[in-house]
């Protein structure tokens, strides 16, 4: 499932969840007039939470008329000397806010609250606001407070301290080092009046009118502009999310590469879905790197070219079909075989029981066609009703194209949604006893998530078996912005169980047959440096291409301003021993108007 997917999901929910969020943190009691300072504290956590607060002055910077979380931020004009304290906040109206504008000089009282945004289970930091407020305007037209710079210089190299183990590994009640972490920078920002200039795009603008940018834009660019993700050690601590407080039809199209030109300027807030992200009044203007879709060359005569290309959720309703044809046929060159992940059923969303995908394919093989490409036939085994996890009812699965003028599949007829495929022995050669079929279907591994198919081509006289695989998604892992650092990875587990599985099978592969073509591909939905990469790999039995790229070039999604590897093309050794090539073909994920979130890969090799 993609996270955007998840994410609309739960935004229905946030208006909900909002009030339930609220976490108070220390018993209710009373307070004397204080300062905004006062409020905020020199920790994440306000150490006022739960308290009435009355008599807290400040500036109106900025008033949000929109969403589930109505309010507006105040700021004081007179800071203290303490670095650690943040001297804006957010006062939450539920409604939309009358008679008050920015500029504004206002005395609110009102009640202190740590909101968790997503609820404490997201294990998200809180953002401190002052709820049920009464306020009074005492002046307006003020000029703002002058917006703290954002820069490569002002944000730390390391992303943020280690939890305090006594809590569970939260970072909450730790004293802010603003100089040390970045995470520490921003949070002791929460509230203010913020600034970044000339920002470069890191992440492409998304349906929900968002963005994101880097403040440090040599902190590990690549050649196309994006910020790669290439351990869990090395964080882009320069990334922030942008949205506006303005139309959303006013909010750029942007491109991964582009530039925010001049003053982006507004509140710091922190939200579920990114962290910390500048609420912007005053945006800088696009300057566009014309940023170009990639096209990978055509493989040769004696080359077999295989690819994975996770095209997001395709049904007969679709209107991307001509797209991802042109995608297939032009950009990728019209690979041999292209594992496909995302096909839905015939009527797509629609909850009836309906699991054949024939007329989905058919709809892809007819456009492929219409743009110039071969006549691909396919093969696929159907899942059974609700059991393979992705958007309800859509019956998500994995399927084959391939290009019957140039390779062969080997029909070994009996596979289903819940009969394993094994290994066999056919001529002292390694085969599959069920093509296609599926790996392990019925394990616990796959419970409510995609099963692996297997299918066994022939090219040019030589076996190849191909397992197309769609892992469990990240979905309920913790944000990098999570109170709990380093952050859980609790999806993690399934994907190792699959990873095991997989690995498994081809070993089996591999001990019938030492010399064996074995290609495992798909969407993992996790990193080449991952555990579950690792344990794909095994001792030898695969080895994920993607590796043989430059760092810099290792990734095929782009998610809250990190490019990042998903999709991967493992090989067994004789392949790897042989003349390859590897491409990460950059049609998607670094574009505002993107057809699929996932970048496709393309293996080339002789068999």
């Amino acid at each position: 499932m993609p996270r955007k997917s998840a994410r609309l999901a739960a935004l229905t929910v946030a208006a909900a969840c909002s009030a339930a969020s609220a976490v108070v943190l220390t018993s209710p009691a009373h307070a004397d007039t204080v300062r905004i300072h006062d409020v905020q504290g020199d920790t994440r956590t306000s150490p006022l939470a739960g308290e009435q607060v009355t008599g807290v002055t400040g500036i109106v910077t900025g008033v949000r008329t929109y969403g589930s979380s109505r309010g507006f931020w105040i700021q004081d004009p007179a800071p203290d000397a303490d670095p650690a304290t943040s001297e804006g906040v957010f006062v939450f109206t539920s409604s939309t806010p009358k008679g008050v504008a920015v500029g504004d000089a206002v005395t609110v009282s009102g009640t202190v609250s740590e909101y968790v945004p997503g609820g404490a289970s997201s294990g998200n930091q809180s953002l401190t606001e002052i709820v049920r407020p009464t306020f009074t305007v005492t002046s307006s037209g003020n000029p703002l407070p002058a917006p703290t710079a954002v820069t490569a210089r002002s944000v730390p190299a390391a992303y943020a301290p280690a939890g305090d183990p006594a809590a569970n590994g939260s970072i909450n009640a730790l004293p802010l080092r603003p100089t040390q972490y970045a995470l520490d920078l921003y949070e002791s920002l929460e509230g203010m009046n913020v600034q970044v200039s000339d920002a470069r795009v890191v992440g492409a603008t998304d349906p929900y009118t968002e963005l994101w940018v880097t403040v440090k834009p040599h902190e590990h660019r690549n050649h196309r502009g994006g910020t790669v993700y290439g351990s869990y050690d090395a964080r882009n601590t320069g990334r922030l999310q942008i949205q506006s407080l303005g139309k959303a039809s006013d909010f750029p199209d942007a491109n991964v590469g582009d530039t925010l030109a001049g003053k982006t300027t507004g509140p710091l807030d922190y939200n579920q879905f990114g962290g910390y992200t500048l609420v912007a009044d005053e945006l800088g203007a696009l300057a566009s790197a014309d940023l170009r879709r990639e096209t990978t060359r055509a493989q040769r005569s004696t080359e077999l070219a295989i690819a994975t290309y996770n095209v997001e959720n395709l049904d007969p309703s679709d209107d991307t079909f001509a797209a991802h044809a042109a995608a297939i046929v032009d950009n990728l060159k019209s690979p041999d075989i292209v594992s496909l992940e995302e096909i839905q059923d015939n009527n797509g969303a629609v909850d009836d029981g309906t699991v054949a995908a024939d007329r989905t394919m058919t709809a892809l093989i007819d456009a492929v066609e219409a743009a110039g490409g071969p006549r691909y036939d396919w093969r696929s085994v159907d899942p059974a009703d609700k059991q393979d996890g992705g958007q309800p009812g859509g019956n998500i699965r994995q399927a084959f194209l391939f290009n019957p003028a140039r390779v062969s599949f080997t029909d070994r007829p009996g596979g289903d949604a819940t009969t394993a495929t094994g290994v066999t022995k056919i001529r002292g050669k390694a085969a599959l006893t069920l093509s296609p079929g599926r790996v392990d279907p019925t394990s616990e591994a796959f419970d409510d998530s995609r099963k692996p198919l297997a299918g066994e081509f022939a090219f040019r006289g030589r076996t190849v078996i191909v397992i197309a695989n769609h892992f469990a998604s990240k979905g309920g892992d913790q944000g990098l912005t999570s109170q709990y650092q380093p952050p859980s990875r609790s999806s993690e587990t399934q994907r190792h169980l699959q990873a095991e599985a997989v690995h498994d099978f081809t070993a089996k592969i591999l001990k019938t047959q030492k010399n064996a073509d074995v290609v495992a591909l798909g969407d993992i939905n996790d990193f080449e440096f991952s555990r579950t990469t690792e344990l794909l790999e095994g001792r030898g039995a695969l080895w994920s291409a993607i590796k043989s790229l430059p760092r810099s070039e290792r990734y095929s999604y782009v998610y809250q301003g990190d490019s990042q590897v998903l999709d991967q093309i493992l090989i067994s050794p004789s392949i790897r021993r042989g003349a390859f090539t590897y491409d990460s073909v950059h049609i998607n994920a670094e574009f505002h108007d993107q057809i699929s979130d996932h970048d496709p890969q393309v293996l080339r090799f002789r068999p």
